[in-house]
């Protein structure tokens, strides 16, 4: 391999994160998927369009992928979520506009968990990298007019469920940052001003670490679980501090210096309709190792 042919791989690789992490959901499994693209790519030759070759590759090994993720999913202990990522690098692109945040949302990506393999991949090179049917059609190899009929099921599934990020990230991140003290201090009043009506909680321990088995419904029962948890001995050791994740903001809490949970809240406007916590070792590895 030329210098020149590891030059043009590494000046995709961020998009290519960026693309088999949405399709996967899972940022060690993309670290993989690119690891196996280098192989393929390191061993071809007379590629003219470096990006839409390696697209296709990446795509494609994806969705070889996601069969087997789903069986591996059927099998998990408890509620599975998707491998948080920390996004105020440009690890998963540009977050700019409300689209772009909602695209790597924990949320979204948890949706996309209900479309098949190739209405997963339409839908997120179409919405999340503006691909058009007949670039999708020759990625998945695939007619045009059958591409765009995968497109078209996928975004009507995706949006009987889809909602909307504020507008406003520094509105969200106040909003967070008034949960972790609302919290932490026991103050129902507060947290119950915070919280929709019909917010939701999940919690995914993967069987290696403590969870509460969910999911959680309704104002009054997240507010009485989530004092219950901050007011635990474990919760006043640990050190919190907000940081974006998948394009939010987040509650990254540390035992010891080693992280030890992650918290994304949902904030739609003005309330937190969601709640997400992972403390799962092996879903915070990846965090981990940005923050080091």
């Amino acid at each position: 391999m030329t210098r020149t042919h590891l030059e043009r791989f590494e000046a995709n690789r961020s998009r290519l994160f960026s693309l088999a992490y949405r399709l996967l959901g899972e940022a060690s499994e993309a670290e993989d998927v690119l690891q196996d693209a280098y192989l393929r790519w390191s061993n071809s030759h007379e590629v003219h369009v470096a990006e839409a070759w390696l697209t296709r590759v990446v795509t494609n090994l994806c969705l070889n992928r996601l069969g087997s993720a789903r069986a591996r999913r059927e099998r998990y202990v408890g509620t599975w979520l998707p491998e948080p990522v920390l996004t105020e690098g440009d690890r998963l692109g540009p977050l700019e506009s409300v689209e772009q945040r909602e695209s790597v949302s924990l949320g979204m990506l948890l949706l996309l968990e209900r479309l098949t393999p190739p209405e997963r991949a339409a839908f997120v090179l179409r919405e999340a990298f503006g691909y058009g049917h007949r670039e999708i059609a020759e990625i998945l190899d695939v007619e045009e007019p059958h591409a765009r009929q995968v497109y078209r099921r996928a975004r009507e599934h995706v949006g009987t469920q889809r909602r909307r990020f504020d507008a406003e990230p520094e509105h969200s991140r106040r909003i967070v940052e008034r949960f972790l003290a609302a919290a932490t201090d026991g103050d129902v009043a507060e947290l119950e001003a915070l919280l929709a009506e019909d917010v939701v909680a999940w919690s995914d321990g993967g069987g290696r670490a403590p969870a509460i088995a969910g999911p959680l419904t309704g104002r009054v029962q997240v507010t009485r679980v989530q004092i219950a948890l901050h007011s635990h001995p474990r919760a006043r050791r640990a050190r919190f501090t907000v940081r974006w994740v998948n394009g939010a903001p987040a509650l990254l809490g540390a035992e010891n210096g080693v992280l030890a949970l992650v918290v994304v809240p949902e904030v739609v406007e003005g309330r937190i309709v969601a709640i997400r916590t992972l403390t799962n070792p092996d879903k915070l590895a990846f965090v981990t190792t940005q923050l080091q």
